[in-house]
């Protein structure tokens, strides 16, 4: 339910300018979490989110400054907290995680800024990575595999 939970959270946080916890709660209770204020302040601190200087609205930390070798090694680090398999088909790369897990990991993929990878697509337990052809299909899941271990 936590990692649902805070999946919601980072989902919500990339696609509106949310500014306070209460507006940030009112969201989650719209898509059927119910928190406390205590329960949302936790999950802001362990996501790490700050509040933009240009407008107040909650951005996950380093979301427009992260450097390389950070973003690697977030990338590595939820990899394997998260990835279950990873199978390359085509110019595709598909990963499956656990339930509710693959918003976060696809949030670290698509912070590497991994050269082969024209974008990702999230739901609940799978995430598709488009490459930009087969060969980066197979360098990206080599990268990923690489990464994870």
């Amino acid at each position: 339910m936590k990692s649902q939970r805070q999946s919601a959270i980072l989902e919500v946080v990339e696609r509106e300018a949310v500014r306070s916890q209460e507006q940030l709660r009112q969201h989650l209770a719209s898509r059927g979490f119910d928190v406390t204020q205590a329960t949302l302040s936790r999950d802001i601190k362990e996501l790490g989110l700050l509040k933009r200087s240009s407008d107040g609205a909650y951005q996950p930390s380093g979301a427009e400054s992260t450097s390389a070798a950070s973003a690697l090694d977030s990338l590595s680090h939820a990899l394997s907290q998260f990835l279950v398999n990873l199978e390359a088909v085509q110019h595709l790369v598909v990963l499956k995680t656990g339930t509710g897990q693959a918003q976060m990991l696809a949030v670290a993929i698509d912070r590497s800024r991994l050269p082969d990878v024209a974008g990702t697509l999230a739901g609940d337990d799978t995430i598709l990575i488009i490459a930009r052809d087969p060969k980066g299909a197979q360098t990206v899941s080599k990268q990923l595999r690489d990464l994870a271990s």
